[in-house]
């Protein structure tokens, strides 16, 4: 198993919990203090509840599949990730309202996606060898 995807894993899963009580908090103050539509309020909390349960699988799924060196549940991973990284520009860039911290936080969660999908190929390369 790869040393480093499973620390990536660990430390995206730790990221996460900031990311997404820091997005909800956002999305309250935003409502609060923006006249914020109330058609979008619930979509954009929908979208950011769906991307939790798809990062919870995909963290899951890819640290499984590192720690028993399969390929499927690590492409399984790789694949959810496609899921999550596009939730995480819908909040980049197009949310009702784009703070710079929404900016900042998805950012950096865009560049872990990137790092943790180069090693989850280099992974499953590994085990396919």
């Amino acid at each position: 198993s790869s040393l480093s995807l499973q620390i990536l894993f660990y430390a995206n899963g730790i990221y996460y919990i900031f990311y997404f009580l820091a997005t909800l908090a956002m999305i309250v103050y935003k409502s609060q203090v923006y006249s914020y539509p109330d058609s979008f309020l619930a979509p954009d909390l929908a979208l950011l509840f769906i991307m939790a349960f798809l990062e919870a699988l995909r963290l899951y799924l890819g640290s499984k599949g590192n720690l028993t060196e399969e390929e499927a549940p690590l492409g399984l991973s790789l694949v959810l990730t496609v899921g999550s990284a596009l939730l995480c520009v819908y909040f980049l860039l197009w949310q009702t309202y784009v703070l710079k911290a929404d900016v900042i936080l998805s950012a950096i969660l865009l560049f872990t996606y990137g790092l943790e999908s180069v090693l989850d190929i280099v992974a499953i390369a590994a085990f396919v060898s």
